[in-house]
């Protein structure tokens, strides 16, 4: 006898494929690619899934501080609303970056669009700057 698995067989269906968005199996989040051009600093930080309320960015003692959380609340309920799955997951993941102790919040410019967090930093330090700063995402 051949086994066929069930529509919601939790081992064999794409539970995690929909439900983590195949992030399980590229093993990191926020991929990161950074390029340098005319004295900046150019990066593409892929967060898929994420919406722009999601990420937070922070200017804290020359590092720049990515943080993303998410929450996901999923219900199936078959055709006569009875419960056959219920599903929560919150996560939360970051990344740190030194960009140099001379940089000021108001020097990052920062955009969301489709998933990927876009952020200018210029390259050249300026005068010392020591405290957390929150950085604006367009």
């Amino acid at each position: 006898m051949v086994y066929t698995p069930k529509k919601y067989d939790l081992f064999n269906s794409d539970l995690f494929d929909t439900f983590f968005g195949n992030s399980y199996k590229s093993g990191s989040l926020m991929r990161t690619d950074v390029h340098e051009k005319d004295g900046y600093y150019y990066f593409d930080v892929e967060l898929p899934g994420y919406k722009k309320e999601d990420v937070t960015m922070d200017l804290i003692d020359g590092y720049l501080v990515i943080k993303a959380s998410h929450n996901v609340d999923n219900e199936e309920k078959d055709t006569k609303g009875n419960l056959i799955r219920s599903e929560r997951y919150y996560g939360t993941c970051s990344r740190n970056f030194y960009v140099g102790d001379n940089i000021k919040a108001e020097d990052i410019k920062a955009k969301f669009e489709n998933g990927i967090l876009s952020i200018v930093t210029p390259s050249k330090e300026q005068k010392s700057i020591e405290t957390a700063q929150r950085v604006i995402i367009e």
